[in-house]
């Protein structure tokens, strides 16, 4: 199983890349978290906002396979312990690569590797679109999309 999205957004690789690791662009981009991490591969990595544990819910975690700025951010990725008592069994691989095309930035996301148990993947076949859109409004203009919620 693999989704696979392909956009390209009118900024830079370097704004692109902003939004995807600044505490200013993940709170934008997804619904109030932060990203925790060293960002060194190998590392541990948390997207930590509001949820239903509080202001510190861990919305998703897992290992920094591939880092490098302004090109690719891969990571292994499990569900928050709030979202499913064996969360520690359920892994997928997201893998985000930017390339400059003239004066714009495409932003390929391939989210592979799923478990045999996981399921998740129709809801994250219906998540990421909103994300990744999100990714590309506040990379081109600074502010997120308001989706009424």
């Amino acid at each position: 199983m693999e989704l696979k999205y392909v956009i390209y957004v009118g900024a830079t690789p370097e704004k692109v890349w902003q939004t995807l690791v600044s505490p200013e662009g993940t709170k934008a981009i997804f619904f109030g978290s932060v990203l925790r991490s060293t960002f060194e591969v190998g590392s541990t990595y948390e997207y930590i906002g509001p949820g239903s544990d509080g202001d510190e819910t861990v919305h998703v975690y897992g290992e920094i396979l591939a880092y490098e700025p302004n090109k690719v951010f891969s990571t292994t990725e499990h569900p928050g312990p709030s979202y499913n008592p064996n969360h520690a069994q359920l892994q997928t691989r997201v893998t985000i690569t930017l390339e400059p095309v003239g004066e714009t930035t495409k932003l390929t996301l391939v989210n592979d590797q799923w478990s045999d148990n996981h399921p998740s993947f129709e809801k994250t076949s219906e998540s990421w679109p909103y994300i990744i859109s999100n990714i590309k409004t506040y990379s081109e203009t600074g502010k997120p999309l308001n989706f009424g919620w």
